[in-house]
């Protein structure tokens, strides 16, 4: 088992519905979309934006937090993200991962 996959957090995250992956990522990590069922909260799996100009820019429109990261996702994601806003995505949904190995 992942160490980020302990059966509390398996536990904790069970009303988390898998949306959506790129089609084009070979190995399944990301970037992806989820929904949390039981706050209605969006979660974005992405790339962690670390160069210093970007973040700037994003803290200039709106300040990130000690404990906000930014991540970035490609433009393919956008049906994804509009599915989880519509709630059109089937609900309970698993992704490609290794579901507590």
């Amino acid at each position: 088992m992942s160490p980020l996959v302990t059966p509390a957090t398996l536990e904790a995250v069970v009303r988390l519905s898998f949306v959506g992956i790129t089609p084009d990522t070979p190995t399944n990590e990301c970037p992806a979309v989820y929904v949390d069922e039981d706050t209605g909260d969006f979660w974005f799996q992405g790339e962690r934006v670390t160069d210093p100009r970007a973040l700037a820019e994003v803290d200039g429109h709106s300040p990130i937090g000690a404990n906000e990261v930014v991540v970035k996702l490609p433009p393919v994601m956008k049906d994804i993200i509009l599915e989880a806003i519509n709630g059109t995505y089937e609900r309970g949904r698993r992704g490609p991962g290794r579901h507590g190995e």
